[in-house]
């Protein structure tokens, strides 16, 4: 998996959005975050530049210098929060959703038209930190992926 320049952000792959709204995780950021050990993730909002959203999941989450999002958001920590409902929390918002054991998700309609993503785009998924990877769906990263010369793996 590249890093497509020394020292910038290490990319795991790129992800078609189906026209189901199913997204494949790319494999290595599944091994690295674990993100399939609770059949349960966290997406957010991405960054103004990269929209998009980030993923990570309670283990992760509940336990970093982040845990005080979900001591704010207790329907979101225990999941009653309707699945796929965006809860808005200090300029972000924040949803969890099923995961299956070969790392898929499902987003609505509503919730991609949230996140300003559509069937058919393609999502860089971004190491961001320790706690989430990040799935772009534009600006300088995306465009630096797309001129690439090495091999950036799809799923």
């Amino acid at each position: 998996m590249p890093q497509m320049n020394k020292g910038g952000k290490f990319v795991f792959g790129k992800s078609n959005i189906q026209e189901s709204g199913k997204i494949q995780f790319p494999i290595q950021a599944m091994s690295e975050y674990q993100i399939t050990a609770e059949g349960k993730v966290y997406l957010f909002t991405g960054s103004k530049v990269t929209g998009g959203f980030c993923v990570t999941r309670k283990g992760l989450l509940l336990p970093s210098k982040l845990g005080h999002i979900l001591a704010a958001l207790p329907e979101l920590r225990d999941y009653t929060a309707a699945e796929g409902t965006f809860l808005p929390y200090k300029g972000r918002s924040y949803c969890w959703l099923s995961v299956t054991a070969d790392g898929q998700v499902r987003l609505t309609i509503p919730m991609m038209d949230f996140l300003r993503i559509t069937p058919g785009m393609r999502l860089l998924s971004i190491r961001s930190s320790d706690i989430a990877f990040t799935m772009g769906a534009k600006g300088p990263l995306l465009e630096k992926a797309d001129r690439y010369n090495g091999v950036i793996p799809e799923f």
